[in-house]
């Protein structure tokens, strides 16, 4: 399913009806990840249009590996499946939202935890990993 080309028009991209998404110049679009029953923020990655497109196909998350540089179906080897129960383009069509149920353990990092957000930033610079986690 190819995507459409953003319209020129701001306001067709802003209120119309058409998802078509905006991919930066590398081909990728900001996918922003959330339990979909906490609405705790999981993870941020990122997709290109063969993720985007495999995810609306199958309702599985898929994302686009940028170390590896390959497509990464959610939890393929870690048991760890995102189910999509709904996505949401921002208004400018730039970033995606994804809200999910977990598979598996339920965790979505690669660290074992559920959210790859774990750590607090200090005013000072310091990090620290917060207490339930």
């Amino acid at each position: 399913m190819p995507f459409p080309p953003p319209p020129a028009d701001k306001t067709e991209i802003e209120e119309g009806a058409i998802f078509a998404p905006r991919f930066d110049e590398k081909g990728l679009i900001t996918c922003v990840t959330l339990d979909a029953s906490t609405g705790e923020v999981l993870m941020v990655a990122h997709m290109n249009d063969q993720a985007l497109e495999a995810t609306l196909t199958t309702g599985i998350a898929h994302y686009w590996s940028r170390s590896r540089g390959e497509l990464w179906k959610k939890g393929e080897t870690s048991g760890q499946i995102q189910r999509v129960k709904e996505m949401r383009a921002d208004c400018d069509q730039d970033a995606i939202v994804l809200r999910v149920e977990v598979g598996g353990d339920g965790g979505a990092c690669h660290t074992g935890r559920k959210s790859c957000f774990y750590r607090v930033v200090d005013p000072d610079g310091g990090l620290r990993i917060t207490p339930d986690e």
